[in-house]
């Protein structure tokens, strides 16, 4: 495969663009005084999994970027912590967070002399492999959202998805 048409792909399944609902969607226009709840047998709420999409997300970009990385406990530095509550600030500072993040991982792939064959400066799986695992496990908690939005009957009249 040509390798600018890879670094395309790669940019439109880190965005969402084609078989998954982007981010942005997934969270536009969401009401502020639900961020807190707590989904029917979910042990975690909305704000919860858009803080560990932000935390994963950020982990993964740090151990491919930084030399000084250090590694969070799993599963605890994942997650927030269950007791844990939103403001309305913070809700909004998490997304801006993981869109600002996915934007810099964007760049870095899209960057012509990154090297998607090479392991990041930590080693372990190469600059594709580790984008490829943001994409998927952004898609998947995306996904998680916006379904668990539909559950809570959380979206607007103008919802179509």
């Amino acid at each position: 495969m040509d390798e600018t048409l890879l670094r395309e792909e790669l940019v439109r399944l880190l965005r969402g663009d084609k078989a998954h609902m982007p981010f942005a969607d997934a969270v536009k226009d969401f009401p502020e005084e639900h961020i807190n709840d707590f989904p029917p047998n979910v042990s975690y709420s909305f704000w919860h999994i858009i803080e560990h999409i932000r935390i994963t997300q950020w982990d993964i970009i740090d151990f491919m970027l930084n030399p000084k990385y250090e590694e969070p406990k799993w599963p605890d530095d994942y997650w927030p912590k269950k007791e844990k509550m939103a403001t309305k600030l913070l809700f909004a500072k998490s997304v801006a967070r993981v869109e600002k993040d996915l934007q810099k991982l964007i760049e870095f792939v899209s960057d012509p002399t990154t090297d998607l064959n090479k392991p990041g400066v930590n080693g372990g799986g190469t600059v594709l492999r580790e984008a490829l695992l943001v994409a998927d496990h952004n898609a998947y908690h995306t996904g998680e959202f916006a379904i668990l939005r539909q559950v809570m009957r959380l979206w607007g009249k103008d919802h179509t998805k």
